[in-house]
């Protein structure tokens, strides 16, 4: 009996001790719909160190890539369905679940980066972030994919005018599809997983996305012509599903905050170096560039668009955003 009894303690104690590791640890899953080589990739890989080391490897995050859990509106879902984790996303999809985000969207309406990353990072940024709470999401951090540039495969685009008849695709946000169709474009909305394929088949005859997206996704192999519109500054996000956030102590919910400001750091400095070289990149890989469109043709052009945008998002809401100086 005490041979039996001495056994089943020691059982249960070598039980205990393999199942423990198991148990201490909580894996997480991260979605993002670019390749591992891009201004996302960087960012949520710095994410997930800086998790396990703030949590002394109690949650580890599992990062998956090139939209291998799905594209960014299905995962904005799945946070809400509480089926994935945490997520980093443009802002095209996030106006169908927060609509207020879609001011950010308005062409012309940040004058740089540096600009554009006071707004968020100051008290605007940080109260927009609030509005995901109550769908079910919580916004950790603002990151970037910066200025939207267009490409094409049919002709150079100097102005507006080019742009008349071309079949673009979209992020599904109805703030852009209204402004391109003021420039006379066909807008079609799809996600971005979707994107490489379509322009290959000549499904669409072009896109715009800010230079990091255009040389991580390798669109030089299927668009000739890239005009350096920067029309509209592009901001993404790092979202956590609302039932997994609740389950963290207030210990950690802090570090996976600071894990996020770390994450948009690097993802801030990859795009700034991505600016340096992509123009070159890009032009020694084939592509034909426009550096100096007429931007003010492309603003007047939108006149009526942006009286509309006044009316909807309200002009003092817009004029708050425009005429932002950090402290």
């Amino acid at each position: 009996m005490r041979f039996r009894h001495s056994l089943a303690t020691a059982l249960a104690a070598l039980f205990a001790v393999s199942a423990a590791p198991a148990l201490a640890q909580t894996a997480l899953k991260m979605n993002i719909s670019l390749a591992q080589n891009s201004h996302y990739g960087v960012a949520i890989d710095t994410f997930a160190r800086e998790v396990e080391k703030r949590t002394n490897g109690r949650y580890k995050i599992q990062n998956f890539y090139s939209g291998a859990l799905g594209a960014e509106r299905e995962s904005i879902e799945a946070l809400q369905l509480g089926t994935l984790d945490i997520t980093m996303t443009s802002t095209g999809p996030v106006p169908n679940f927060v609509p207020d985000i879609a001011i950010l969207d308005i062409p012309f309406l940040f004058r740089d980066y540096a600009h554009a990353r006071a707004v968020l990072d100051g008290p605007i940024g940080q109260e927009m972030l609030k509005k995901f709470e109550p769908k079910g999401i919580e916004a950790l951090a603002w990151g970037e994919n910066g200025f939207r540039n267009m490409t094409n495969s049919k002709r150079p685009v100097n102005g507006p005018e080019d742009l008349k008849g071309l079949k673009m695709r979209t992020m599904e946000n109805p703030v852009h599809i209204q402004a391109y169709r003021a420039f006379g474009i066909i807008p079609t909305p799809m996600a971005f997983t979707e994107v490489f394929t379509a322009l290959q088949q000549g499904t669409v005859d072009g896109q715009e996305n800010p230079l990091s997206v255009i040389t991580a996704a390798k669109l030089d192999q299927v668009q000739k012509y890239l005009t350096l519109t920067g029309h509209v500054y592009s901001p993404a996000l790092i979202l956590m599903s609302k039932a997994q956030w609740d389950k963290l102590s207030a210990e950690d919910k802090k570090a996976f905050h600071e894990a996020a400001v770390e994450a948009v750091k690097a993802n801030r400095a990859r795009i700034d170096d991505d600016e340096k070289k992509a123009v070159a990149d890009l032009r020694a890989k084939g592509m034909q560039i426009v550096e100096h469109p007429d931007e003010a043709k492309f603003q007047a052009v939108l006149g009526p668009t942006f009286a509309e945008f006044g009316k909807k998002f309200g002009q003092q809401n817009i004029d708050r955003i425009r005429n932002y100086k950090a402290p």
